[in-house]
């Protein structure tokens, strides 16, 4: 069954096209789950016509019931001549001491100082956060003399599903495959899953770890147009985006009126997200909101007043970077964009997770979604069910780590690898393999801010953690590094790290793979060259085929090629860059070059041109190719001087690249996929 069939049957009545939000749209300044509320009403199937009538339908009742600021004094006579009228409008409450009454303002209608019924603030407490809520909301006019206030609110209902039962949701994720249910998020999320590998889908996926997790401390930077803060907009009627600009002490957490406490947003959002948090000129950010932003984050409470508050919103921390990660590494560090007033370690220290924002390309038309994914409405409602399950504690049933961390590092990981438990094995149903694959993430997560803040803060060089853990069930040591700096070992600074290891170790080929890229000299020719293997993170970059076999293939007058899969233009390009370095590393007069490779009988003859060709341009450096086809899976490179290269993927490391980037014309420039390469010497 394909993937968008699984998801229509398995969660019926729940789903929506994620396209159709914005084919609705249009410029409304109206958040997507209040659209897709109303399009799961009448759009939540894959029938082109009920769909095609459901858009309709939707786009009358906003043409009818939503109002544009520019049209709500014509508004405000419907609702006068017919007496009463619904519209969908953004309602914000306060209590008005003197009248002892709650009172509602309509932004886009334009109204203030309505009288609301008790009952529903009671029943939606966040109409009282200063942030409003999208509602439905009937207003009726009172006619006649002596009338205090002609405008009432008849009835309110906000956008938003109000009753979900999580366990439906966890029971339907045992008929995903994780890959599937990936894929299935970043439709949910709006994004197309074709266009993001697995590392770059976690990276999403980690902007929603403060939906699911109570008093998550998140930052992500990165460059503009990469949806940093789509999902706090768009996402969730549980959480709140702001300008990073306009957040004051009191705005957040508690305004004095007189002798009362005003409880600000900590108190009624899952999630406060800072938009644009980036160093602006002309803006200070004023001492007591960073020390009470401090405490919070640390301890959950704040003191303001009279008493102490505790809350459990999460904090996240949105922005652009002004430079490239390359540059930063050399010359500051991954927080230089943000407000030079919080550029200190006693904040910083208290970020769980720094998303790598700049691995997310920019959001192109073909970068979202056009296929089914959860209501936005529905998914933020079972995140928000989620945030009271508590799987920290099952950490310690995979790992062991180093006496080095401190107790915050402790629990930053502790805290991402059950949000991301949550998120994608919501039924607790995972390999050890994929509960590692969530571990080395949150354990990167925490140790780039860790690297950054032995820069900033000298006092944290006193005590250096050393990010790495023993497995619990196969007892191997594992040792994390952020993708950034195995990707520019040459632009890091050489300043104290204390995992750092050094270039390919001597070791057996069982022996658990260091991470780091081999170092050779211009002149391949190595006296002795070290057996043992390399792992290679998806995403990672500064690997080139140089690199990994010119030293190796230095002294060999043959050698083959064994690689199934030399069948596409990609795969043949890959081939051919392989023979260009050997033309570019060594002496190439009277080297034979073997391929054996396999193919579909229908699309030989194509291939067998192609090789054709190769095999002609080859001799004209003095290399004699040749090639063979053969039935087999296994792939390695061998040379006749002993030695033989393993390799999972063959030649094909590298992950898509576009033909107009500099990646197309550089190795080095491009992400990989994840692989192993193991080098063995036949005695």
């Amino acid at each position: 069954m394909k993937l968008q069939d699984k998801i229509l049957t398995a969660f019926q009545g729940m789903v929506v096209r994620k396209d159709l939000a914005f084919l609705v749209k249009g410029g409304l300044p109206v958040p997507t789950y209040v659209l897709e509320y109303l399009l799961a009403q009448y759009c939540a199937t894959d029938d082109e016509n009920v769909i095609k009538e459901g858009i309709e339908k939707v786009k009358d009742i906003i043409r009818n019931n939503y109002v544009h600021r520019a049209d709500a004094e014509s508004v405000k006579g419907r609702i006068r001549e017919a007496g009463q009228h619904r519209i969908i409008d953004k309602v914000t409450v306060i209590l008005n001491e003197r009248a002892d009454e709650y009172q509602a303002t309509l932004a886009n209608l334009g109204l203030s100082g309505v009288p609301i019924g008790t009952q529903y603030v009671k029943a939606n407490p966040k109409l009282l956060s200063g942030n409003g809520v999208w509602c439905i909301v009937n207003v009726g006019y009172i006619s006649g003399d002596n009338i205090r206030v002609r405008w009432e609110i008849q009835t309110l209902k906000p956008i938003q599903i109000s009753n979900v039962d999580a366990k439906v949701y966890i029971d339907q994720r045992s008929k995903f495959t994780t890959e599937e249910w990936l894929d299935f998020m970043m439709h949910t999320v709006g994004l197309n899953p074709d266009k993001l590998n697995r590392r770059e889908k976690f990276i999403t996926l980690a902007r929603l770890l403060p939906h699911v997790e109570n008093n998550y401390n998140f930052m992500e930077l990165g460059p503009k147009g990469t949806g940093k803060s789509h999902v706090f907009q768009e996402l969730s009627p549980f959480g709140v985006l702001v300008s990073g600009g306009d957040v004051t002490s009191p705005r957040l957490f508690v305004k004095m009126a007189g002798n009362k406490e005003i409880l600000g947003l900590v108190g009624y959002w899952d999630v406060i997200a800072w938009d644009e948090f980036e160093q602006q000129k002309g803006r200070n950010v004023e001492a007591v909101l960073i020390d009470t932003m401090q405490n919070y984050l640390a301890n959950k409470s704040f003191n303001r007043g009279k008493a102490t508050h505790e809350a459990s919103a999460s904090m996240c921390f949105v922005g652009n970077t002004k430079h490239t990660v390359p540059y930063m590494l050399k010359n500051s560090h991954l927080f230089e964009s943000i407000p030079t007033s919080f550029i200190k370690g006693a904040f910083l220290d208290r970020i769980h997770l720094y998303n790598p924002g700049w691995e997310i390309k920019m959001l192109k038309k073909d970068s979202f979604s056009k296929g089914y994914g959860l209501i936005t409405d529905y998914i933020a409602a079972i995140l928000h069910e989620l945030r009271n399950v508590d799987l920290t504690s099952k950490l310690n049933e995979y790992a062991q780590f180093d006496s080095t961390l401190s107790e915050r590092d402790h629990l930053a990981i502790r805290k991402t690898f059950s949000g991301l438990i949550k998120l994608i094995y919501p039924d607790g149903n995972m390999t050890d393999e994929e509960a590692y694959e969530l571990i080395d993430f949150a354990v990167e997560g925490r140790k780039r801010v860790k690297d950054q803040l032995y820069i900033i803060d000298e006092t944290f060089m006193a005590e250096p953690a050393m990010f790495k853990y023993l497995c619990r069930k196969n007892d191997t040591e594992v040792t994390v590094e952020t993708l950034e700096r195995l990707s520019n070992t040459t632009t890091v600074p050489d300043y104290y790290r204390p995992e750092t290891q050094s270039s390919i170790k001597e070791q057996d080929v069982d022996t658990v793979p260091v991470t780091n890229v081999p170092s050779h000299e211009k002149c391949p020719h190595i006296a002795h060259l070290p057996e043992g293997g390399l792992t290679f993170r998806m995403g990672q970059t500064g690997v080139t085929y140089k690199d990994l076999f010119a030293s190796y293939m230095a002294d060999a007058s043959e050698i083959t090629i064994e690689d199934p899969f030399i069948r596409t233009s990609w795969q043949v390009k890959n081939l051919m860059e392989f023979l260009t370095m050997l033309i570019d590393t060594r002496e190439v007069d009277d080297l034979k070059v073997h391929l054996i490779t396999n193919e579909e009988e229908t699309k030989l003859p194509e291939l067998i041109d192609r090789l054709d060709d190769i095999k002609d341009d080859m001799l004209t450096y003095g290399i004699e190719f040749d090639y063979k086809f053969k039935d087999f899976h296994d792939r390695c490179i061998k040379s006749n001087d002993g030695w033989m290269i393993t390799l999972g993927r063959g030649l094909d490391i590298f992950d898509k690249y576009s033909p107009y980037s500099v990646a197309a014309v550089r190795q080095d420039k491009r992400k990989c996929k994840d692989f192993i390469v193991s080098y063995i010497k036949e005695k």
